[in-house]
């Protein structure tokens, strides 16, 4: 079991790391991951089923007693990451193929990295898995619709089918690991130990998919794609961060809103990107997914470095 725990901590510590390591093999030696683009749905299936074993009836109790602030947290999220991504296409005039990849991450609710990196930030984890959780049971109605009224202007769309996708990968799998958790609880549980090491594998292995499935085009297009995604991350985790501080939120719940805002749910953009569109669509998300575990570590670790330094937050 200590061991467990060790492995977890470390890959939670490293998982950009990792990330950058998958995309590399991934992009050197494409035959080791193209197995993996078929099957990314499947992949993100696993997460999701962790996700749903992994929430507790704290969580439940948590949005409960605090339902403005995390519906408020929501919003700030399906407003303020859609409408950057559709300044960013619209400023950089990315090629339609690449800006409805864009736009559906910024359609997409926040990713379970989110919940790990608020925790290295001494941020509010418990605020943290309340907006994961409800932007994730919200994703089927709000991500179609997002696409449909921001993405149309780039590609057509089918929302009922997108709908019907996201049921399937995300709130299925979702409900099934609540259920097994429920009926198996002691069982679970002992998967729940592995569990980090499960879901960071099955994101890496999505991002080295992706990576390995579009090699080319990354390398033609990756320096302006790589501009898109960090824009839009940066400015999701400080405008993020910002609407709290106005509000008035207190600074750990500040943390949780700007890191669930700037971080979504990559491995859903790249699986619907693939299932929807030109396979070229998936790349932001797969770059997305490598570069906001770059930025998210580097700002967790810049608030924790600050925490001991008795000064007024400047951010």
């Amino acid at each position: 079991m200590h061991i467990l725990l060790k492995i977890n901590t470390l890959t939670g510590r490293y998982f950009a790391v990792l990330a950058i390591l998958f995309a590399v093999i991934g992009l050197s030696r494409p035959e080791t991951f193209l197995w993996i683009l078929p099957n990314i749905a499947l992949f993100l299936g696993i997460v999701m089923l962790g996700m749903g074993m992994a929430i507790k009836t704290a969580d439940w109790k948590y949005i409960l007693s605090h339902p403005w602030q995390v519906l408020l947290g929501v919003l700030v999220q399906y407003t303020v990451m859609p409408f950057l991504a559709f300044l960013i296409c619209f400023a950089l005039e990315l090629p339609p193929e690449l800006a409805i990849g864009v736009i559906l991450l910024g359609a997409c609710p926040g990713g379970t990295a989110s919940n790990v990196i608020t925790y290295l930030a001494k941020g509010d984890v418990a605020f943290s898995v309340a907006m994961t959780t409800v932007s994730t049971l919200l994703s089927p109605l709000m991500t179609p619709l997002i696409i449909l009224l921001i993405g149309g202007r780039w590609i057509s769309v089918s929302p009922l089918s997108m709908f019907w996708s996201i049921a399937q990968i995300v709130i299925l799998p979702l409900i099934l690991g609540m259920v097994l958790k429920k009926i198996f609880s002691r069982q679970t549980e002992r998967f729940l130990t592995v569990l980090p090491v499960v879901s960071v594998l099955a994101i890496c292995l999505i991002i080295g998919g992706v990576a390995a499935g579009n090699r080319t085009q990354i390398f033609l297009s990756g320096l302006l794609v790589l501009t898109a995604v960090i824009l839009h991350n940066i400015a999701g985790l400080f405008i993020g961060y910002g609407i709290g501080k106005i509000l008035g939120i207190p600074a750990d719940k500040r943390r949780a809103m700007a890191i669930e805002t700037g971080m979504q749910n990559s491995g859903l953009a790249a699986a619907l990107a693939t299932q929807f569109f030109n396979p070229l669509a998936a790349v932001p998300g797969a770059i997305f997914s490598v570069w906001h575990n770059v930025s998210g570590s580097l700002l967790a670790a810049w608030w924790t470095r600050k925490d001991k330094i008795p000064e007024k937050e400047i951010i």
